[in-house]
């Protein structure tokens, strides 16, 4: 089954096919552009890019998976309503996954040893980070939320975390203090593939894209007005 994979939660900006099938998950295509202002602009392109890579339409879809976040509002927004719409047009079933767990499931080279406990974490902006910690299996044994990195730092040590991913994290890594690994930075569309996939092999339903925002976004609309006459 050839699935359409999103993720708009960080700067990175990617879209990718992967095959997913009884003996497992091989990813076909990928693009990924980092740059945090043109979510909007280059999502749609990259789509047609990973299908055109492997001579695919929209229609031989069999489903699209796409990070939930946590991520700023309107980067996030792009991927999640790409999604959504596509899923709805084609008529295929959608599915989310917590962006930070494409971050702290183990992937090929990203694999942490036995017993190593790996803390995700990604850019929130206002000098915070999303975060989550992960086992070796890359359970979830923490998080997500949203702090300030001293705060992260000081959870990280009571769980005795070893090591971090994540732009996040290097961007932080000062406060942090945990060896940081470079890859993977962004969300792995491999391991969103994989964490999605008892889901599509089982032909689940559809869900709706919820996205983990954690926080208020940084516009909103006024709550009442100000008299212009005295």
């Amino acid at each position: 089954m050839l699935v359409l994979l999103v993720d708009s939660s960080t700067p990175a900006v990617t879209a990718a096919l992967a095959e997913v099938s009884a003996d497992g998950v091989v990813l076909r295509a990928s693009r990924c552009t980092v740059d945090a202002r043109a979510h909007g602009e280059l999502l749609a392109p990259q789509v047609d890019a990973v299908l055109a890579d492997v001579g695919a339409r929209p229609a031989d879809l069999a489903g699209i998976v796409a990070g939930l976040g946590p991520g700023p509002f309107t980067g996030l927004r792009v991927g999640l309503v790409t999604a959504a719409t596509m899923g709805q047009v084609l008529g295929v079933p959608t599915y989310g996954v917590c962006s930070l767990d494409g971050l702290g499931h183990p992937t090929g080279a990203s694999e942490p040893a036995a017993g190593e406990l790996v803390l995700a974490a990604t850019d929130a902006r206002r000098r915070e980070v999303y975060w989550a910690v992960y086992d070796g299996a890359g359970r979830r044994v923490a998080g997500p939320d949203v702090a300030a990195p001293v705060v992260v730092a000081g959870r990280a040590r009571d769980l005795a975390v070893t090591v971090a991913v994540g732009d996040g994290a290097q961007r932080y890594a000062d406060v942090l203090g945990l060896p940081v690994r470079a890859e993977p930075r962004y969300p792995d569309p491999l391991a969103l593939a994989r964490l999605a996939a008892e889901r599509i092999r089982a032909g689940a339903p559809g869900e709706a894209l919820t996205p983990l925002y954690l926080r208020r976004p940084d516009a909103v609309a006024a709550t009442g007005h100000k008299p212009v006459l005295r």
